[in-house]
């Protein structure tokens, strides 16, 4: 096996461009999400699926404008600043917006770019009856399409809804990590493209050593909010290769708060039917053993 890559997403620069979506969709040759224009949000994409490997997401947000006594004061340490509200918004020199009252809601937005986790306990591997998943010889976790039977196990074993299937040949498909680019010594199309590097690629001791100090820098600057999330080796899914630093909770992202490996009672649930059928084989034979008396 080779050394264990893995994408580090940094939201806290993420401008929105949605050149990672582009890129991913180029490269891998994935089709269209069908154009539609949601009317809520500039998020053209909504989520995660067979046809949107990289999802950018824009959580627009109403926050109190920091000062004395105001989120991003003395009293408001934790609170997003001003100086979060995301591109089109003008500050002062000092973070604040102009015109902006202490305590005062303000617009910011929250953008972050979403990609399969590429988890290190994956529950869509467990589930597999195929072999169409496999964990590659860099840890990541990919579907082959010509493998698949559609069988769709996969999509619900999955703990943050990545998975989808094409309604056209009903075959499940993901993020590969540009699977055939890493072959070839090359980084990820989405992370090649992102302008701010936001989407950073590379080996994941290395990354998580990085977004730590992403994390100490940003809590130096009296951003106290921002937090890691996938990094944690001893959460649910034994930690992501695809984890990020967040301005905000989970939730907020659409992100569950405490991811679990799907198949984790799988074991204890085949020992119960495994009793059971030797209790029900034992209560036909004593059955059948008394009748013949």
């Amino acid at each position: 096996m080779a050394e264990r890559v893995g994408f580090f997403t940094d939201t806290s620069v993420c401008i929105g461009c949605k050149a990672c979506e582009v890129a991913c969709k180029e490269w891998n040759d994935v089709p269209d999400d069908g154009f539609v224009f949601r009317a809520t949000s500039y998020d053209n994409t909504g989520g995660l699926g067979a046809s949107t490997w990289r999802h950018v997401a824009f959580i627009e947000q109403r926050v109190p404008a920091p000062g004395n006594g105001g989120p991003g004061g003395p009293s408001g340490a934790g609170e997003p600043p001003a100086d979060s509200v995301g591109p089109g918004v003008e500050t002062g020199p000092d973070g604040e917006r102009p015109g902006a009252v202490a305590g005062e809601p303000v617009d910011r937005w929250l953008m972050a770019s979403d990609v399969c986790k590429h988890c290190t306990h994956a529950a869509c591997l467990d589930v597999c009856p195929t072999g169409a998943l496999f964990r590659t010889e860099f840890h990541t976790v990919v579907v082959q399409a010509d493998v698949c039977n559609g069988c769709g196990y996969c999509v619900p074993a999955c703990p943050y809804g990545v998975i989808g299937r094409r309604e056209d040949d009903g075959r499940a498909f993901k993020c590969t990590m540009c699977y055939d680019r890493l072959r070839g010594g090359l980084e990820p199309a989405c992370a090649k493209a992102c302008p701010t590097d936001s989407i950073q690629f590379g080996p994941l001791d290395e990354l998580l050593e990085r977004a730590e100090r992403r994390v100490e820098d940003l809590h130096g600057q009296g951003r106290t909010e921002a937090r890691l999330y996938g990094a944690d080796p001893t959460d649910g899914v034994g930690g992501d290769g695809a984890f990020f630093l967040l301005m905000d909770d989970p939730e907020v992202y659409g992100l569950p708060p405490d991811p679990v490996v799907t198949t984790r009672d799988l074991p204890a649930m085949w020992g119960w039917a495994a009793g059971a059928a030797l209790s029900m084989a034992g209560i036909m034979t004593a059955a059948f053993l008394r009748r013949r008396r």
